[in-house]
């Protein structure tokens, strides 16, 4: 087995100390020019690795950051934690990326491997079964800075960045209600998350700014996804009074309906008009292009990151720096839904 080059190898080849190599490695700023290319090129020529967990244990950082979200085969969660990775690689930090599977129980095991890993900061997307809040309390006792994105809990000491899920449902609805709708449905997605119940409420107030009645029966909690939509657009048609709009806080579930009013023949928007939520990339490349509100996944990320470095370069006392940054969403007006 081949030995690992050390700092004292470099030392001995160069007859210089090894004080002077591992500050030149380390680029410190009393190293004159010349010295310190000849002990980097040295380094290369002999395939010397630096030791990162020492030099972690040395620093007090290790350079490395974790992302906890449900899933990423989404374009939405990809895109956030790119947005992360390109605020922070010019710092030289990595990412560690892990997932829930919408499962608290791995949330918790993540959370605390990550912790063991001696990780510099946490990014959370919490998973829909997080009702309990306990380990992530527990979290913050390590003094390691967690920052939420899009969902998120309301705990002391967390900073959060999230879009305003509230207005985006309003603006949504009101769109329809502009576009001529009088029986406007909701696909409300799982209420137990604060993004749909804030989403839900947005469409609750829009019909009552407008004087429409809200009723129980045209608001269907469905699944993200494509299936969920095909089941709530069923059930809708199960009624003597069939909606002439459908606000779906879910892209995929929107896209659902759409599959599911077309084969039955029911034309869109002049029928039944569809807005979605997420703007996701599918839904300006299809046929029948769908209306949806953009959350900015890519700036939540650069945001988030943002926050993170604030945190690090103005606080490294362990003091909570508590900031709550609430992104506009904006509404892509499609085939869709537009009528007029």
């Amino acid at each position: 087995m081949k030995k690992k080059v050390t700092i004292y190898d470099i030392s001995k080849k160069l007859n210089i100390s090894a004080a002077t190599v591992s500050r030149a490695l380390n680029n410190h700023p009393k190293i004159n020019y010349k010295t310190k290319e000849l002990i980097h090129k040295t380094a290369k020529e002999l395939n010397y690795k630096q030791n990162t967990l020492a030099r972690a244990l040395k620093s007090g950082k290790t350079k490395n950051v974790g992302i906890i979200v449900p899933y990423i085969n989404s374009n939405f969660f990809s895109s956030v934690i790119r947005g992360i990775e390109e605020g922070l690689s010019p710092e030289g930090y990595h990412v560690i990326i892990c997932q829930s599977h919408e499962d608290v129980s791995i949330e918790m095991k993540h959370l605390t491997t990550l912790l063991n890993a001696q990780v510099d900061g946490i990014f959370m997307s919490i998973s829909k079964t997080t009702e309990d809040t306990a380990h992530i309390e527990s979290a913050l006792m390590s003094n390691t800075p967690i920052i939420f994105f899009d969902r998120k809990k309301d705990l002391t000491g967390i900073s959060s960045i999230t879009i305003d899920d509230y207005r985006g449902g309003y603006i949504a609805t009101e769109h329809l209600i502009k576009q001529g709708c009088k029986r406007i449905c909701h696909f409300s997605g799982d209420l137990r998350l604060e993004i749909y119940q804030n989403r839900y409420q947005g469409y609750v107030d829009a019909l009552k700014d407008h004087n429409f009645p809200v009723k129980n029966e045209h608001v269907i909690s469905t699944t993200s996804s494509v299936d969920g939509g095909i089941d709530a657009t069923k059930k809708l048609w199960k009624l003597t009074q069939k909606p002439d709009g459908i606000f779906s806080a879910s892209d995929y579930a929107a896209l659902g309906a759409c599959q599911e009013l077309k084969k039955m023949k029911i034309k869109i928007p002049e029928d039944v008009a569809i807005t979605g939520f997420s703007n996701e990339p599918f839904t300006q490349y299809m046929e029948l292009p769908i209306t949806s509100v953009d959350q900015t996944p890519d700036l939540m990320g650069k945001i988030s990151a943002q926050v993170f470095l604030e945190y690090v370069n103005e606080n490294f006392s362990g003091i909570s720096i508590e900031k709550k940054v609430v992104l506009t969403p904006q509404l892509h007006i499609r085939k869709s839904s537009k009528r007029r």
